[in-house]
Parts: C-alpha cells; structure tokens; sequence
C-alpha cells in the first residue's frame, strides 16, 4: 500500500525523495569516513609527539647511559603530566619504568603491539590497552626502536577522558555539511519540479501517440535539456508519421510491381495463409500441379514441392540459421522452373517461381558447345600421328628433317594438352563448383611458389617482379584455383607484356569479408576497346601473335572464373605506368 501511495505520486516529487535519500547516504557515509579519517590523523599527531619525547630521551640515554635514577630525573624535568617512559631490551624484557621501581612484576613484552611493529618497522603504537602494572588502566603506548643501543623506548599516555576528547574529531564540518546539505536540497527541489514538468508533458504526448490521438504538434516544453530532447521526440515523430504515409504508397507500388512480375512471387504467414501472391505464381503453380488449383494454399499439397513443405515442416517451431533457405529445380510440362523458399524471422515465408527454360537450355547449348570445341581440338592428332608415321615410314629421312617434325609433333601436342587441361577445368567450374574442395590456401606461398617455377622464363626476358603480398594471407578456398588465377596472370604477363618490364604484385586492402589485389605489368598493354573482352573465352587481341606463342586463349577465361568460385569480381584496366592491370577480389571465408 505504501509502494503503491510512493508511485502515485507525480515524477517530479518521486525524483526529489530519490535523490534526497541518495544524497543523505552519501552525506553519512561521508561523515562517518571524516570523523574516522579525523580520529585517526589527531592519533598520528600525538604518535608523533610521543616520538619526539623517544627521540630526546634516546639522545639522553646515548650520553648518560642507561641509569634509573638519572632517567627518572630526566623524565620528573620534562614535566609532560602522567607521562609513563619504558625502556625494553629486544627481547621484551623491560629494563627502566618511571612510574615502577619494582621491574619484577613486568611480564616479557615481546609479544606488546607496538614492541613488535617497532621490531619490525622502527617505530609501532598502540590505543586503549589494559597495563597489567597499573590496575587495567588504558594507556596510549608510542614505541621506537634504536638498534645502535639494542633499547626500545616505549611512552605512554593515559587514556584518560581527557586524551578521548582530544582524539574525537572537530565537529564544526558537521554543521558545516548539514548546512550545504541544506541547500543542495532546495536545489534539487527546483530542478526536479522543472524536470518533473517536462516528463508529464512528454509522458501525455506519448499517450496521444499511442491512441492515435490529434496530437499539437506546435506545443512547448520547459527550456532545460529534457524539453529540448522532447522537442527532438516530436519532430521525429513528424517524421515517422510522413515516413508511414509515403511507405503505405511505396506499398501499393510494389504490389502493383509484383503483379507484373516476371517471376511468380508468393508470401505467407507461419500458418500457410496467403499474405501477397501474383498472377505468375498461381499460373506456374497451375503448370507445375496438373490440375487447377482452387485456392493459392493448395501450392502445398502439390507432390513436386514435397521438399518446401518438408523444408517448412523442419522450421515450424524453431529457427535454424543455416537452413534459412531452400532451392530446387522442377522439370514438368517441357519446362524447367526454379523454385526458391526463404524463411523469415517470424516464420513467415516466400516463395518465389521462376521459369528457366531458356536458360538451361543456354547452359546446355553451351556445354554442348564446349564439348563440340573439344572434341574438334583433338584433330590435330591427326596431324601429330601424320608427322610420326612420316618419320616411320621414311627411316632414311634426313635427321633435320626429322628433328622438325619431331618438334613440331612435340609443340602441337603440348599445345593440346594445355588446351583440354583449359577447357576441362572450365567445364568443372561451370557444372560442378559445388564438387570443387575448399582449404586453408596460403595465398603469399602459392605465389612465391609460382615466381620460382617461372624464374628462368622471367631471366630471360629481364623482367623484375615486385611481390609485395605480406606474410601468411590465408582464405578458404580451392589451392588449384588460387594457383591458376596467379600463374595464368603470370605467364599472360611472361607472354605478352614484352622485355624489360616490372610486375607488381599487390594486397592493397583487406576487410571483413575481402582480399583486394593487384596484378600489374609495365609492359605494352591492350588497346582499350579490348579491355572488356579479354575474359572471353578463346578470345584474342593478336591472333597470330597469340598461336605463334603458343597460348589456348582461355587463361584468362580461367582466372575470371576461379575468381568468381571464390566470391570475387576482375576486372582489368590501363596500368597508369603503362602496361596492363588486372584488379581483382578474393572472400576471406
């Protein structure tokens, strides 16, 4: 009930008992440390008087040596009321008291606070203690100890009423802290009334808000920091409110957009009920099903999309991230749709139908011409066994010409090795990607590995390369790919850049998700209208010259999709110090 009669007061008021009961904490706490902190300064204070009482008794006893009678006479001239002087050996034993003759009825003193901390750091105190010697009476002991003598000189001061109030802390701070205390109070009082001010009025705002409610867009707040912040509420609540209005109309576009679609689109709640479904969607469902569907949530039952509604099933009560989204390709009817269920958040979902007949019939006419290219490479094995059965047939040939032949049989069957190496590599990466293994690939090691293995090639031609990859730059990827991507752009450069040039090669930046390089050459370059053209397969600036080389003309057909197996764009440019430059990425993961 109280709970219940605090909270029903207004905000303002709340604040200010708050920060009151905060600060009468903080006010007491730090009382209580001062007074403590207080205490134990005047304690210091008369430690150290006391040790200065040690001091001059100690330069006495150096001169006069250690006499009873001279000691108490020294101790009766310096008159210091109810002083009591100790003189202790090392080993606790009291030799000297001035207020008792009778040093027999002194027990050992080893074991004394102030005896020990002076042992063990030269000087030691201690505060109401009882003395055995005196009744029980409670004594403020002040200890050093002087090794060149082998004496402790320990004085005391009864712990009489008189040395409490000189130890208790000066009170005057208290009154002092009630009165800033005080005034802070009105302080708070004030700002939290200003504050509490600013709260209602923004608190009704929100309620407004919340309803729906005509709400005064030109009303002020109270000039502090919290009626500048409402203020700030209130404008972007201005804005969120037009945002709404112009999503409502991007809204109807984009389901205007959707319905004339060229891909079937259809959304739906956890439940399967329909949310958005366009004309394309039910038409190829409708092809997809061999019977008319009456209702779209019969896109279910159809056999074909077993595996969405299996894929659905598996997510029904739980979210799994990797398993997000499902594709699958439908043959049905003479045509091919690719079909594609994302998950979302909420359990809802899309799917989305698209017909790819025309695409998979160009990837079929392209593999088929891949095939075809291949196998018409293989003629020139013809010319090869030609050359061969020449030379055996004619076992009197000049050894010239036989050598040409031989040589020429050796050219063009490297020649078409490369080049089924090239184009089969090609037709894994086109059909097969998903085939292809990924590893930790060390990507500045395949490089230096390639720089050796063409080291003689670079001699020769008087090309300097400049590797500047740093250590260990490691992704997740094929190591034979990585390896084709830097070697094809190597000997492309070996071949074509021409004699006396530099290679440059760069990580020039790296992110979260990418490797940046660079591939550069100072050699002769490409025309521009070449540039885009280069990744083409079979594709070449001087044909002549490129056959004449030796080249497939599907190197850089390679590199392009090598690149594109590991998440990465190429591209290639006009190097700013003449020459040509590939610049190209690779994902990290």
């Amino acid at each position: 009930m109280e709970r219940l009669s605090i909270r029903m007061l207004p905000f303002g008021k709340r604040l200010f008992l708050s920060v009151i009961v905060l600060f009468i904490a903080f006010s007491t706490c730090f009382v209580l440390f001062q007074y403590q902190r207080e205490k134990v300064y005047k304690s210091d204070v008369l430690n150290i008087q006391l040790q200065n009482y040690n001091a001059q008794l100690y330069d006495f006893v150096t001169s006069h040596g250690v006499s009873a009678e001279s000691l108490r006479q020294y101790v009766h001239a310096h008159v210091i009321p109810d002083l009591r002087v100790t003189l202790i050996t090392p080993e606790g034993k009291v030799v000297f008291d001035n207020t008792e003759p009778d040093l027999s009825r002194f027990g050992n003193h080893a074991s004394r606070k102030e005896v020990q901390d002076a042992l063990i750091y030269g000087s030691g105190y201690a505060i109401s203690r009882h003395s055995e010697s005196k009744n029980g009476q409670e004594y403020f002991y002040s200890a050093r100890y002087y090794p060149q003598q082998r004496i402790i000189i320990r004085s005391a001061l009864p712990y009489s009423l008189n040395l409490n109030e000189h130890l208790k802390a000066d009170s005057t701070y208290l009154w002092f802290t009630a009165a800033i205390s005080l005034v802070l109070a009105i302080f708070f009082y004030q700002f939290t009334q200003k504050l509490g001010k600013s709260i209602t009025k923004l608190r009704e705002f929100a309620q407004k808000a919340d309803r729906n409610a005509p709400i005064d867009m030109e009303q002020t707040f109270p000039n502090n920091e919290l009626g500048e912040i409402s203020q700030h509420i209130v404008k972007i609540y201005q804005r969120l409110h037009r945002a709404k209005e112009a999503l409502s109309i991007e809204r109807e576009k984009l389901i205007a957009h959707l319905q004339t679609s060229h891909e079937g689109l259809g959304v739906f709640t956890r439940e399967r009920k329909e949310i958005l479904v366009n004309n394309l969607f039910t038409q190829y469902a409708n092809i997809i099903s061999d019977r008319h569907l009456s209702s779209t949530e019969e896109v279910f039952d159809i056999p074909e999309l077993a595996d969405i509604t299996d894929f659905l099933n598996r997510n029904a009560d739980h979210y799994l991230k990797e398993e997000k989204r499902l594709g699958l390709h439908i043959a049905k009817n003479a045509r091919i749709f690719a079909v594609e269920c994302i998950l979302f958040l909420d359990f809802s979902f899309e799917i989305s139908i698209n017909d790819i007949t025309q695409e998979e019939e160009q990837a079929r006419l392209k593999r088929q011409l891949t095939q075809n290219i291949a196998h018409e490479l293989k003629t020139p094995v013809s010319s090869i066994q030609g050359y061969l059965e020449t030379i055996l047939n004619n076992p009197n040939m000049p050894a010239a010409t036989q050598r040409t032949f031989l040589q020429r049989s050796f050219a063009q069957s490297n020649r078409l090795t490369f080049l089924l190496r090239d184009i089969s590599m090609l037709t894994r990466l086109d059909e097969a990607p998903d085939l292809m293994e990924r590893e930790p690939v060390d990507v500045s090691n395949v490089v230096a590995n390639i720089l050796n293995e063409v080291q003689l090639s670079l001699e020769e031609k008087h090309i300097q390369v400049i590797n500047l990859l740093p250590k260990q730059l490691m992704l997740k990827g094929n190591n034979s790919l990585i390896y084709s991507i830097f070697r094809n752009l190597t000997d492309n450069a070996i071949a074509y850049a021409g004699s006396d040039i530099q290679i440059i090669i760069n990580c020039f930046r790296q992110d979260e998700h990418y490797y940046y390089f660079s591939f550069a050459d100072t050699g002769v370059g490409v025309a521009e209208e070449h540039l885009t053209r280069l990744f083409e397969r079979f594709y070449r600036v001087d044909k002549g010259r490129s056959r004449k080389l030796g080249g497939t003309g599907l190197g850089l057909a390679i590199v392009k999709n090598a690149v594109l197996f590991h998440g990465g764009t190429i591209f290639a440019k006009n190097y700013p110090k003449g020459g040509l430059e590939f610049v190209f990425t690779l994902e990290i993961v």
